[in-house]
């Protein structure tokens, strides 16, 4: 996932043949493989965990991968979806952690969901997510904005609170013209609206994962801060506490960046993987599948989750 909670990304241009709505496929035809990065509305996506694995089924995928920000509350609809539709449905989290003040993902994949340590983290990052909406909220009130956290709280559906929904509720507010000039002017870190989170410190986050059983993947490196690369430093250290993967190919990673961490997970020895960071229509277009990871390399990650 690019930025904090996904949205201070750059937009992409439309992909050929896509449209966006749920039961949307690719009018060339289904594109097989494997996506290994995907939300769902317990998060930040906007559709429901069954939508996405059912979405991941028409456009031809093998297996999808649902990992939320900071929850597993979506993975029981998941897999049970996908049992139903013939589909591999693997079992994530999207952790949240931070290096220099700054937002670091690991993703996580195969974990024990039931582990007590585990949700324990995950309840901790979410209760700070809570308060860290309201908080925004007040911000924006002192602000001047017509912004209620009522109103975040229904647009995140009883689920996690991130920063889209406030951004939604700042759109419905008339506060902006878009979630993009939300986070642009008012909520993305360092904007007079930003409140940082509680995040656990990268390593910290591995040996959480490795503790559930879980594997573990840095998500998109050549996302961090100001849009510049995690600190190498910090990538060869997390591979020596125990980190699987390094997510290589994805949606706004350019063929430059893709070579430099495919070179990277070479040299250090990290499973090249990847994945679209689908946010249903959150984002334009729907980019499920559009973003794969190679078969050989799933096959070298599960083989660590199960070692």
């Amino acid at each position: 996932m690019a930025q904090s909670d996904g949205a201070a990304r750059r937009f992409w241009p439309r992909l050929d043949g896509v449209t966006d709505g749920v039961g949307a496929v690719c009018e060339h035809g289904a594109v097989p493989g494997i996506d290994l990065h995907t939300h769902s509305n317990r998060s930040d996506g906007t559709f429901e965990p069954a939508q996405v694995v059912r979405l991941a089924a028409e456009r031809g995928l093998d297996v999808v991968a649902l990992t939320d920000h900071d929850t597993t509350d979506g993975l029981d609809e998941a897999l049970a979806t996908g049992a139903e539709l013939g589909l591999e449905v693997v079992p994530g989290v999207e952790f949240s952690a931070e290096h220099e003040r700054t937002s670091i993902h690991v993703l996580c994949y195969w974990m024990d969901p039931s582990h007590e340590g585990f949700q324990d983290e995950l309840q901790r990052l979410r209760d700070d997510r809570f308060r860290r909406g309201e908080l925004m909220v007040e911000k924006l009130q002192e602000l001047g904005f017509d912004v209620s956290f009522e109103r975040v709280a229904e647009i995140a559906g009883g689920g996690n609170i991130v920063r889209p929904h406030v951004a939604q509720a700042m759109v419905e507010a008339g506060v902006v013209g878009s979630e993009k000039e939300a986070f642009d002017l008012w909520i993305a870190d360092g904007r007079p609206a930003h409140v940082a989170k509680h995040a656990l410190d990268p390593i910290d986050a591995v040996g959480s994962i490795r503790s559930a059983g879980g594997v573990c993947v840095l998500a998109h490196p050549g996302m961090w801060g100001d849009e510049s690369s995690v600190p190498e430093e910090l990538i060869e250290r997390m591979a020596v506490a125990g980190m699987g993967g390094l997510e290589v190919d994805h949606p706004d990673h350019d063929d430059e960046k893709r070579a430099q961490y495919r070179a990277l997970a070479g040299r250090l020895g990290l499973v090249p993987t990847g994945g679209s960071d689908c946010h249903g229509d959150r984002y334009d277009p729907v980019r499920l599948g559009s973003s794969l990871c190679d078969p050989g390399s799933f096959t070298a990650l599960r083989e660590l989750a199960r070692g």
